[in-house]
């Protein structure tokens, strides 16, 4: 079996030097070796004859288009062999198995494992509740209820409207009564309309209880059904917990030192759908089952975007966070691995400048690859220098921010008044912002547009997902300044101010689609996102007047 996932490289490696650490698998460049061994995969998905599967590649292919992340795990065997393996993530056709990629870590489509067999005792529940909620007997018996409850509110009323009727007529013989009648024949006329009175409302209290036990009895016959469909759906819900928990426990995964951790321990009995599905795991725990070394990793995207999130056909991606990093965090935890670049410092050895300055605020040209504000790992940011800077300065400094890789001109308030000033023009969207950008591609419009909503992709964060249910609206106006060598400088007018909002809008599909040049989550990595906001204007909090500054990109 192993032969059969682990393929030597069908191109010459001799002169390529091996790593010094595992690949960082949410950050990183791809390894010459990763590289090279997706290239092979992607060689292999584009001439196979092994399965059908629509990537949305191929015009008027049928099934659902469905892009799929694969992954490639350079590793050397017990020989000292240098080689790879190969997976997806998720299932691939609709199977989980297929000739030169490795197995899942645990198959919940293995036709006699505990899963199927489980899952069809829940299906044959599942089967018996539906069955009850159509039989003929239930249907009649709740119409028959229903039909009780409707006669029974309509004689009862009808009877009270017949008791409001008589009370009336009772009210106007008395009126007819004669003055000079005798006693007798005053009293003997109470009594008879006493005793009607009486004989109606026992008439009402008979019927009141009739129709009670005529309810109660149709109740009964529903009971027979929804009694037995409840306890349906409480062994259901008890067997599929016990199915979970049983799915937790027995879905495992190995690190280097032969270690099994269950995906229950490692999310504490409540992972993330999916979790373990990811072609990372599914490579590490094969090789270190099979007694492989990990060399190097990588992940691309084959196929057509989803229409929510940012895929770009072939290109590079980092594990996801919220599924994949605790799993990794146990299977790696004695392989030595490139730094982390999330705990690095990127604003070393950086500095801001001052472009504009007054007694009442100031405006600053932020550097590519540095926080506006404190950061979870690092603390270093555009506050922290502020601060040090106006030592005197009251409030929270920071009027607005911008994303840690892109450049340009940020607003600091040296007062709490100044600040509430400047974030009451934001709210009102009266401050004007121009941002410049240099895209990977050719935009065929000279102007335009942009209105997609964004919400954060609560499985990859902090990456934005776009979301007409869910999402916050998000619009842009966008003017081309120029074309050249196949990419388009252009200017950006955010009208809304959401994370990552113009870094989307302009890779998205439904967007310009065309990646921010250097965007390293929805595009390429380059030496720098090529973003940067040249341009902001707004009303002075103390002056009055209206102040526009201009800051020139460096790219």
């Amino acid at each position: 079996m192993l032969k059969t996932y682990f393929q030597e490289f069908k191109t010459d490696i001799s002169s390529i030097s091996l790593p010094e650490k595992f690949t960082f698998p949410f950050y990183y460049e791809p390894h010459e070796l990763s590289i090279l061994s997706a290239k092979e995969l992607q060689n292999y998905l584009e001439n196979q004859t092994d399965f059908e599967h629509n990537f949305g590649l191929q015009e008027n292919q049928e099934g659902l288009v469905i892009g799929k992340m694969f992954g490639v795990l350079v590793c050397q065997n017990q020989e000292g062999k240098l080689g790879y393996l190969w997976a997806f993530s998720g299932k691939l056709a609709e199977n989980n198995h297929h000739h030169y990629f490795v197995p899942p870590v645990f198959d919940m489509l293995q036709h006699d494992g505990f899963f199927r067999k489980e899952e069809e005792v829940l299906n044959s529940i599942n089967r018996e509740i539906e069955q009850l909620k159509k039989s003929a007997d239930y249907l009649l018996a709740k119409e028959n209820w229903v039909a009780t409850q409707k006669k029974a509110t309509e004689d009862i009323q009808n009877q009270k409207d017949r008791i409001k009727a008589l009370k009336i007529l009772r009210d106007q013989k008395r009126n007819a009564i004669p003055a000079n009648g005798t006693s007798v024949e005053v009293e003997q006329l109470e009594l008879e309309l006493s005793e009607e009175s009486k004989k109606e409302s026992i008439l009402l209290k008979k019927m009141t209880k009739y129709w009670n036990y005529q309810i109660e009895n149709a109740q009964k016959e529903v009971a027979i059904f929804t009694d037995r469909i409840s306890e349906l759906k409480e062994f259901r819900k008890q067997k599929s917990g016990d199915l979970q928990q049983q799915l937790f426990d027995s879905y495992s995964f190995l690190n280097k030192d032969k270690k099994l951790k269950s995906v229950g321990q490692i999310f504490d009995n409540n992972p993330p759908a999916g979790a373990g599905e990811c072609a990372a795991p599914k490579l590490l725990h094969y090789a270190f089952q099979n007694d492989l070394k990990p060399i190097a990793m990588a992940e691309f995207w084959w196929g057509q975007s989803p229409k929510s999130e940012v895929r770009k056909h072939n290109h590079f991606y980092p594990a996801c966070r919220s599924k994949c990093e605790p799993i990794l965090a146990h299977m790696l935890e004695s392989v030595p691995m490139d730094d982390n670049p999330f705990l690095e410092n990127p604003a070393e050895g950086k500095d801001i400048t001052v472009v504009f300055e007054d007694d009442y605020l100031a405006v600053i040209n932020k550097p590519a690859e540095f926080l506006s504000v404190p950061g979870k790992n690092v603390k270093d940011s555009v506050y922290q220098r502020v601060k040090e800077l106006y030592p005197n300065a009251t409030g929270p400094l920071i009027v607005h921010r911008l994303d840690m890789s892109t450049s340009g001109l940020l607003l600091i308030a040296k007062s709490e008044e100044v600040y509430k000033d400047l974030q009451s023009q934001f709210i009102k969207r009266t401050i004007q912002k121009r941002y410049v950008a240099l895209l990977e591609g050719i935009v065929p419009h000279d102007e335009g547009f942009i209105d997609l909503p964004l919400r954060v992709d609560l499985d990859n964060r902090p990456n934005q997902l776009v979301c007409y249910e869910h999402g916050k609206p998000a619009q842009t106006k966008y003017k081309v300044i120029e074309r050249k060598e196949g990419k388009t400088r252009i200017h950006f007018y955010p009208i809304s101010g959401r994370t990552h909002q113009l870094r989307v809008h302009a890779s998205h599909s439904l967007g310009l689609n065309c990646p921010i040049i250097g965007d390293d989550l929805y595009g390429t990595k380059s030496n720098r996102l090529h973003l940067h906001a040249e341009e902001i204007t707004f009303k002075h909090p103390v002056l009055k007047e209206n102040i526009t500054i201009f800051e020139a990109a460096e790219f």
